[in-house]
């Protein structure tokens, strides 16, 4: 059947155009999927929340909403432990050993990319391996040479060990192999080295896969627990996650200024996700397809 049978739709064929397609049951369906799903997801941060601001003697209760508001838990959280420190620590060491994976990353995944040289595939595969080793395997060896070049309780030693990552190694290399040669043959007939091609070339084009690597490095830092309770030794040289910890103790659990200290910590990360939502989204599709 010809598009003449159907005058409204002529224009839309002669524009190289195809008429929307009805609002079908599926995809009703799947909408309301993902919106039960989504509060599935979102519970657990809107009880944390509310248990936050309940009293302490309501801090049981079973209601969706808090029968009276109280910032009591804040101000507990904020007077035990220095929640504001722990916060500019943990947002310095998430923020350095950002920049420390992307660089290293960068220039391990250009070298990768542009030569061969003898060992490349055994070294990659090294690499590669290293991601599949759990942090456990590694964690005394690591401990010991942090306390061997007497670091413990130190900023610095939650940083030295993430300096380079096998996953931005990894994800960078697979960005660079799909770049044009054509380009980085003409930045070398244009005169440029290496170096430049790097950064005034390749870099910019990588824009966006290096935003993605950067939040997904972020996030994971941020989250760390087990190496900084290794490490920590006081309150000041430590991160906000082990802040959260001393609210759990032998004699019972403080769920009142937990969920607040939790609070606090939660909002730069929510800050991070309106402010940069699509690429969240986009990083952890290309990190589950890759």
């Amino acid at each position: 059947m010809t598009t003449d049978a159907f005058p409204i739709s002529r224009p839309l064929a002669k524009a190289g155009l195809r008429p929307r397609r009805a609002f079908g049951l599926d995809t009703a369906a799947g909408h309301v999927l993902m919106a039960i799903l989504s509060l599935f997801c979102l519970f657990p941060v809107y009880w944390m929340i509310v248990t936050s601001l309940r009293p302490a003697n309501k801090v049981f209760e079973q209601s969706l909403w808090p029968t009276s508001v109280s910032l009591a838990n804040y101000s507990y959280a904020l007077d035990a432990i220095p929640m504001a420190h722990m916060l500019v620590n943990t947002l310095l060491v998430s923020a350095i050993v950002t920049v420390l994976q992307l660089l290293s990353g960068l220039l391990a995944a250009y070298a990768f990319a542009r030569w061969r040289f003898r060992f490349d595939k055994v070294v990659h595969a090294a690499i590669a391996l290293t991601w599949l080793v759990p942090l456990q395997v590694v964690m005394i060896p690591n401990y010991l040479l942090i306390a061997n070049v007497g670091l413990l309780d130190s900023l610095a030693a939650l940083i030295l060990p993430h300096v380079a990552s096998a996953l931005a190694i990894l994800m960078l290399l697979q960005a660079m192999r799909s770049f044009p040669n054509e380009v980085l043959e003409a930045a070398r007939m244009d005169g440029a080295r290496s170096w430049r091609t790097l950064w005034e070339v390749v870099m910019p084009n990588l824009r966006g896969t290096i935003a993605s690597l950067a939040i997904l490095i972020f996030i994971s830092t941020w989250n760390e627990y087990f190496w900084p309770l290794l490490l920590s030794r006081t309150p000041e040289n430590s991160v906000v996650q082990i802040g959260i910890q001393m609210f759990m103790t032998s004699e019972g659990t403080l769920w009142g200024p937990l969920m607040a200290a939790s609070t606090l910590a939660s909002l730069p990360i929510f800050a991070i996700y309106v402010i940069l939502q699509q690429q969240v989204v986009s990083s952890f599709m290309k990190s589950g397809i890759r």
